[in-house]
């Protein structure tokens, strides 16, 4: 350590692991506020980020980064960082510092497409972002480029890291398209839940955890104290502000709103986290919190692109917002010190000069893989989720908690109306006398082909029905599996178990509808039980029998 400082070296390298930290933490948020089905496939994404760009950034990334300055544009290339990059730390260390910075960079774009790309395209986008696009953008604003050069401050990477990812995540979820079940066909915006707040808010302290590595590693260990107050103080200000405005907007405090409020905060502070007082973080974290509130809103209901996660909006939006900020809250030459707008003007011109570039790129990038190898799973593959179908697991919880498949009324409607066109209304003669037969159908089938079994018995003018998500097999013991290159003996199938009673309308006419639309010819189309009951009570009328089924009462 005769060259180097050791205090700074150790900072920079726990700065690092607490940075490496924040890839769970991604995970989590991810997995958490998406669906069970698809836990296996957004945890394997945030793994493979890290892993294949730690890769491609030694070989190629970090020299486009900051190898020597090229016109301002781009660094030379030094293929298995070659050269002395060291400061009061060695090489290896800034080398390892930046490699994270470039995961989370890469990671930000998974939530926003989560649950309907392709594991093999998306793979080839992360090696491509950490490879290339990334370390352009990174050269002009800290590898001595352009921006650098004309004052732009990015001191973590608002724009660097989180807009770059944001943009690119705006621009994938918008080609990519929204998730079936997710816009109805009158325009009307459908939630779809993720399947565990817990996990989604163990993510975020995760990060906030990791955040104090990721701006506060940037520096060495004398001028870190403000940087973790700064930081700190934006992300409790911004939760704070987004839980008030969620309470007034929407008539309670909406959590998982307030844990992106929390991200909201950590991004717009990360620019200026080294360039402004704590009072002005606090009115950065106020501002970050209530901007992420509409621009979520706006990106989900006006402009229609789904994003599950919000990662545009945290990212993007807030990523751009807290490096313009920088021009207003800088003690040293922000608008509000007497600095004038140079500073603003500096920061709004990288912030447009860093999107229109992303925005640019990554448009052409996924249009091509798109056109060639396709960015998003089948239909089929979407609704069984992606964990089955691009990773071979019915579960990512085991024994714990099956992945039960959600519905939603926009999922296969054109299929199941093509299936249902050939069934029309069927109605039975009253009963001149005696007690008319009531009989109980209960099916049993595959929850791909529900909605069209729905649509078919609305048809047939099925008054009601009971549905219930059931796990079983049959003597074909469920799908073979591997865990680990073993079998799994017997895996228990997520099924959907439909019960209805019905009376005036023949149970032939049922039994005949639901074999047409149930039956592929393949083992689990399903069985169809038929029972006799004894008698039927509508609790709000009183009625029994067989007025009980009917909608309206039956007048004699």
């Amino acid at each position: 350590m005769e060259k180097y400082a050791a205090a700074d070296t150790m900072w920079v390298l726990i700065g690092a692991f607490m940075v490496f930290f924040m890839q769970p933490g991604f995970a989590m948020v991810e997995t958490g506020f998406t669906r069970a089905k698809n836990a296996g496939n957004i945890v394997m994404k945030n793994f493979m980020d890290l892993c294949l760009g730690s890769i491609v950034f030694w070989i190629i990334g970090f020299g486009l980064m900051f190898g020597t300055d090229i016109g301002g544009l781009i660094g030379a290339p030094d293929f298995f960082v070659q050269n002395d990059y060291g400061a009061s730390y060695p090489s290896w260390a800034f080398f390892i510092f930046q490699t994270v910075f470039c995961a989370t960079a890469a990671t930000i774009v998974s939530g926003a497409m989560a649950e309907r790309t392709k594991f093999s395209v998306y793979c080839i986008y992360s090696i491509l972002i950490s490879a290339v696009i990334y370390p352009v953008s990174g050269h002009w604003i800290w590898g001595g480029g352009w921006l650098g050069a004309m004052g732009f401050h990015d001191f973590a990477g608002s724009t660097a890291v989180h807009m770059v990812g944001g943009v690119a995540a705006l621009v994938g979820a918008k080609i990519l398209g929204p998730r079936i079940g997710k816009y109805n066909a009158d325009g009307s915006v459908n939630a779809i839940p993720g399947h565990s707040l817990t996990l989604g808010a163990l993510g975020v302290f995760i990060l906030w955890f990791g955040w104090f590595g990721f701006n506060g590693g940037s520096t060495v260990l004398t001028s870190m104290g403000r940087i973790f107050v700064t930081t700190n103080m934006a992300a409790a200000s911004a939760a704070t502000a987004t839980m008030f405005l969620t309470w007034l907007r929407y008539g309670k405090p909406d959590v998982s709103m307030t844990l992106n409020g929390a991200l909201a905060g950590l991004v717009a502070i990360t620019a200026g986290c080294d360039a402004v007082s704590v009072p002005g973080a606090f009115v950065i974290g106020i501002i970050a919190g209530l901007v992420i509130v509409f621009a979520v809103e706006f990106f989900d209901q006006i402009a229609r692109i789904d994003d599950p996660v919000g990662a545009i909006s945290v990212h993007g939006v807030c990523g751009a917002l807290g490096t313009l900020l920088v021009g207003v809250f800088a003690v040293d030459g922000g608008l509000l010190y007497g600095g004038g707008s140079e500073l603003l003007i500096i920061q709004a011109t990288g912030v447009a000069a860093v999107a229109a570039y992303i925005g640019i790129v990554m448009t052409l990038i996924f249009q091509i893989l798109d056109k060639t190898i396709g960015l998003r799973v089948s239909t089929r593959e979407e609704i069984a989720g992606l964990d089955m179908e691009e990773h071979g697991l019915a579960s990512s919880y085991a024994d714990f908690m099956p992945a039960a498949e959600d519905f939603h009324g926009a999922v296969t409607a054109q299929e199941a109306a093509e299936a249902g066109a050939s069934f029309t209304h069927v109605t039975a003669a009253l009963p001149a006398a005696g007690r008319p037969k009531m009989t109980k159908i209960v099916i049993i089938t595959s929850q791909l082909r529900f909605e069209i079994l729905k649509e078919t018995l609305d048809k047939l003018g099925i008054t009601g029905m009971t549905v219930t998500k059931v796990l079983g097999y049959g003597l074909q013991k469920g799908n073979t599996e591997y865990y680990r290159g073993a079998e799994v003996s017997v895996h228990l199938l997520p099924k959907v178990k439909v019960e209805l009673v019905v009376s005036a309308i023949p149970v032939a006419a049922v039994v005949a509808a639901a074999k047409k639309v149930l039956y592929t010819g393949k083992y689990g189309d399903g069985k169809i039980f038929i029972y006799d009951v004894e008698n039927v009570v509508k609790i709000r009328t009183g009625e029994e029998g067989y007025e009980a089924l009917q909608d309206e009462p039956i007048e004699a």
